[in-house]
């Protein structure tokens, strides 16, 4: 076994055994391991959910499976259907220039709206939603999100997409994009589940729509299951199943916008292995559902370890490429940061950290 992948064997090792001595960590013995992570990623990723493109049986059915890992875990439905928030879509027919109209889906502000189209454009997504209780009467009110996103791009059969773009021939399984994610929130929420219950309630939540205009995000800013002064943190996770070389290789990985807020100074001081985003050019922090929470004034960042690779928004995205060691430390580290959100003291902004709104357009004359 190379040295580098001792090493975080080691440190999956130290996690669980400083858990089991009394401390408020959660447990990840029997619940974060490399073979539970590339079990769950390789389910999430699977051809059958067709690339789970927003609005789709192939989405649908990886809600479901979503849903049903929340219900054995024990957490709490927090939709408005069971663990189900039901998001409304229409399909719209877009003409662009010099290429033949394409059929997509878009987001509208009700569902009254959906009235006004034809049932056979009426599209119905969901976000995944589920609540770990806090145990504190004078902190459970307040409560911290932990969410990365279930959609992908679909598969080359369909309308517009990446998959199209590059001329491929098969299913955009989006493995790194975003089930890696995905299989995080749900292993953290079981490691915490099995631990002494958190002093905050947590919510975990599996986002729709991102890959369309952080969708499923903002309608849950419009109809959140807690209200959002309540909530002091958010944490996303995206790409995390591949070693970051920039980033200090496998088990490490990064945050957003590290330099905005005290979460990351915070988090780094209690030996979790996260350091600043090392592309900040690349604006990873505005493109996640981390940053339409933020733009409400939230504390919101994301977790990642994506190394730029070549796969991205491809078809070769799957499950066979991920490093599960890595994942499952990743995962581990997460499981930390939502212990230390959920018990420890509130983030907050650094002076100018916190985004502000574009301010709206002038009307056109």
């Amino acid at each position: 076994m190379p040295m580098r992948y001792r090493s975080v064997l080691f440190l999956l090792a130290g996690l669980g055994a400083a858990c089991g001595r009394g401390s408020r960590g959660p447990d990840p013995a029997g619940a974060i391991t490399p073979t539970a992570a590339i079990t769950l990623l390789a389910q999430l990723s699977n051809d059958s959910l067709q690339g789970r493109m927003t609005g789709t049986p192939g989405a649908d059915r990886a809600a479901a499976l979503i849903a049903r890992e929340m219900e054995r875990i024990g957490l709490q439905p927090a939709g408005d259907s069971g663990y189900f928030q039901r998001v409304p879509y229409v399909l719209r027919l877009v003409e662009r220039e010099g290429r033949p109209p394409r059929l997509l889906v878009r987001p509208v502000p009700s569902f009254a709206a959906l009235d006004t189209v034809p049932e056979e454009r009426r599209r119905v997504s969901v976000n995944v939603l589920g609540i770990l209780p806090g145990s504190d009467p004078g902190l459970r009110d307040e409560h911290v999100l932990v969410d990365a996103h279930y959609d992908h791009i679909g598969a080359a059969n369909q309308p517009v997409n990446a998959c199209n773009a590059i001329g491929a021939d098969s299913i955009c399984n989006g493995a790194d994009d975003d089930a890696s994610g995905v299989v995080a929130v749900l292993l953290v929420a079981r490691a915490m589940a099995r631990g002494l219950a958190p002093r905050r309630t947590i919510i975990f939540a599996a986002m729709t729509g991102e890959e369309i205009g952080l969708t499923g995000a903002r309608w849950y800013l419009e109809h959140p299951t807690l209200p959002l002064d309540q909530m002091i943190a958010n944490l996303e996770i995206e790409m995390i199943n591949r070693p970051d070389s920039l980033a200090g290789g496998p088990g490490k990985a990064w945050l957003t916008g590290y330099e905005r807020s005290t979460m990351g100074d915070s988090l780094a001081a209690h030996g979790i292995p996260l350091v600043p985003d090392p592309r900040p050019n690349q604006g990873f922090f505005q493109r996640s559902d981390n940053y339409a929470l933020a733009l409400r004034g939230i504390v919101a960042h994301t977790i990642s370890s994506f190394n730029l690779h070549a796969d991205y928004h491809r078809p070769s995205d799957e499950a066979s490429r991920a490093d599960s060691v890595h994942l499952a430390a990743v995962i581990a580290a997460v499981a930390r940061a939502t212990r230390l959100l959920a018990d420890g003291p509130k983030p907050q902004w650094k002076p100018g950290g916190k985004p502000e709104p574009a301010p709206p357009r002038p009307p056109s004359p």
